[in-house]
């Protein structure tokens, strides 16, 4: 074979379509895509969107079925940022045919994906995550009478450097050198402001004194890994016997777990609804959550209506005293019962795997552990598509056997080593038992050809 030379020619002006290279496609976003064609998709949204744009003429915009796409992609390739987001599918043919782009047509920037964000709101993205749970619905992946709740935190896109204090405005640098000036100091350095900062007695940042000016959602926090940091606090209320995410909501870091459950039990029963597995008091819905979720007030509330809890209880340091609260009493001695029966200690275990599997997948996995928006109804609405990717993921799973496009990867290559292994295993019987006798080599053939 001779070596081939790159040659200076001139490009030419008109090239046929049929003529152009053709990707093969990935086989996991080409039965995604069949699957939201199937469900009609794309006319579903067009319709949800159709309210807030201008009804007489102008210039078109992105369809909405690209835009959702676009954030699915983000979550199946982990990619944080939108402008990462847009690099990556510009970057693959496979990715423009899954957002049903033409060979003219560009792929969407980033400022384009913040202006359509900006401009449906909220429930448009709740309707979109109720369309993807209505698939999984058909395919029985959504059961609903055990959910699981937890809360994790994610890293919110503001620096804490950047706060600043409520009552005065002034930074905590600011902060530092009037307070060395009060003490004599005229003209503090920056080691004797260190210094002067590590001894001070009372030192602590607070939400009710500190916020952040590029962010006021978020707030300050300690996150998972021990670090302080500007956060929100996202919540799923995972289905304990499919492990869908029946909701998934943001909350303000700074806010109690016994603050938030009854917000995404509420979302979660909304959602329940839509798809025709309403929680109803005759069979109320299990819900099965950490110590962290218990009081008397969130088991009382509870107890009396669509839900039966299995809370965690904390460790009690001595007698409990009711004050005449017998609502309260027996409805945390029924949850306790409940919780220490062998029922409900496999729940226990089965929230522990599928609920921090559902935020490895989405915060971890997804991107998600750090947000590049500012504000809490906007973080909201991308963490909505990168759930329903999750769930979308799952009926995948159920569909071709993977649920990620990494995943269909990593399965190919691990059966070509199987094989690969297997064949190595049966060369080295064969070299062995040609040092033996001819007899015993014929049999030794025998048997591993039968195996």
């Amino acid at each position: 074979m001779g070596l081939g030379n790159q040659s200076d020619d001139q490009s030419q002006v008109f090239v046929m379509c049929a003529d152009l290279p053709r990707s093969p496609g990935h086989v996991f976003y080409d039965r995604l895509q069949s699957v939201l064609i199937k469900g009609g998709f794309d006319r579903f949204v067009e319709k949800l969107c159709e309210p807030y744009y201008a009804s007489g003429p102008g210039r078109k915009s992105i369809p909405p079925g690209r835009y959702f796409r676009m954030h699915l992609v983000g979550y199946f390739e982990g990619i944080e940022s939108e402008r990462g987001l847009e690099w990556r599918c510009s970057d693959s043919l496979s990715l423009r045919k899954f957002l049903r782009l033409s060979l003219t047509q560009r792929v969407p920037d980033h400022s384009s994906l913040s202006r359509i964000r900006q401009r449906l709101p909220l429930e448009v993205h709740q309707e979109v995550f109720g369309w993807v749970l209505q698939a999984l619905t058909k395919s029985g992946l959504v059961v609903g009478e055990r959910l699981g709740i937890d809360a994790s935190t994610m890293e919110a896109n503001a620096a804490m450097r950047s706060i600043v204090r409520r009552d005065t405005g002034e930074t905590y640098q600011q902060m530092l050198e009037r307070i060395a000036k009060d003490s004599g100091i005229k003209t503090p350095t920056r080691e004797e402001l260190a210094r002067m900062d590590r001894k001070r007695k009372g030192k602590k940042l607070s939400n009710k004194d500190w916020k952040s000016e590029s962010d006021e959602d978020a707030r300050i926090t300690k996150m998972k890994d021990g670090r302080t940091h500007l956060a929100y606090k996202p919540e799923h209320a995972v289905d304990l016997d499919t492990g869908a995410i029946v909701s998934a909501d943001i909350h303000k870091a700074d806010q109690g777990d016994t603050t938030t459950i009854g917000k995404t039990l509420e979302s979660a029963r909304k959602n329940l609804s839509d798809i025709g597995c309403t929680p109803i008091s005759t069979a109320p819905t299990e819900v099965i959550a950490d110590k962290g979720y218990h009081s008397r007030e969130v088991v009382k509330e509870l107890d009396s209506g669509v839900w039966k809890t299995r809370i965690a209880e904390p460790k009690a340091n001595g007698l409990f005293n009711w004050k005449g609260d017998h609502e309260a009493r027996r409805a945390v001695y029924n949850n306790r019962a409940r919780l220490k029966s062998a029922k409900g200690r496999e729940l226990a275990k089965r929230r522990t795997e599928l609920v921090e599997r559902s935020f490895q997948h989405v915060l971890d996995r997804g991107g998600m552990r750090r947000t590049h928006l500012r504000g809490q109804e906007n973080v909201h609405k991308r963490y909505l598509l990168c759930v329903a990717g999750f769930n979308l993921g799952l009926l995948m799973r159920q569909l071709i056997g993977f649920g990620t496009p990494k995943g269909y990867f990593y399965l190919n290559s691990a059966q070509i080593f199987v094989f690969a292994w297997g064949w190595m295993v049966v060369s080295m019987i064969f070299v062995e038992m040609r040092s033996e006798t001819g007899e015993e080599f014929v049999g030794a053939q025998i048997t591993v050809e039968r195996c």
